[in-house]
């Protein structure tokens, strides 16, 4: 069985950077496949990769990540629209997109393009009995 769990923004807008990634490597070690509403910055993500690259041991293989930013199918220039997204995520913060973050012995491969995600997981190991 494979869970999911949606962490809306609210409840990662008001944590420093280091607790943000501390959650969001907790849940994928309670081997679940996090779906974050909007988008780590930059750094966070490479904290994010580096910490799970550090606990990776017989229980933790790491983590598979993706990130969906709807401005990325957006025409390059400077149109209203662009200006508003920039001033309300500026304000607001990253919302725009999905993150998601899984354990990399659930997650096969994540496929991505601008509009869809793909999320293969690995199938269930069965104990052959000898």
């Amino acid at each position: 069985m494979v869970t999911l769990q949606f962490v809306p923004y609210h409840e990662i807008e008001d944590l420093g950077s280091a607790r943000r990634v501390k959650k969001l490597i907790d849940i994928v070690k309670e081997n679940k496949i996090v779906l974050l509403q909007g988008r780590l910055k930059k750094d966070e993500e490479t904290d994010l990769i580096s910490i799970a690259m550090e606990e990776i041991g017989d229980k933790f293989k790491g983590i598979e990540l993706a990130v969906i930013n709807p401005e990325e199918k957006e025409q390059t220039g400077m149109s209203i629209k662009k200006v508003r997204t920039n001033f309300f995520g500026f304000l607001l913060g990253d919302r725009q997109g999905l993150t998601i973050v899984g354990p990399a012995n659930i997650v096969k491969e994540i496929k991505k393009d601008p509009n869809k995600i793909e999320l293969f997981t690995k199938g269930a190991k069965k104990n052959k009995k000898k």
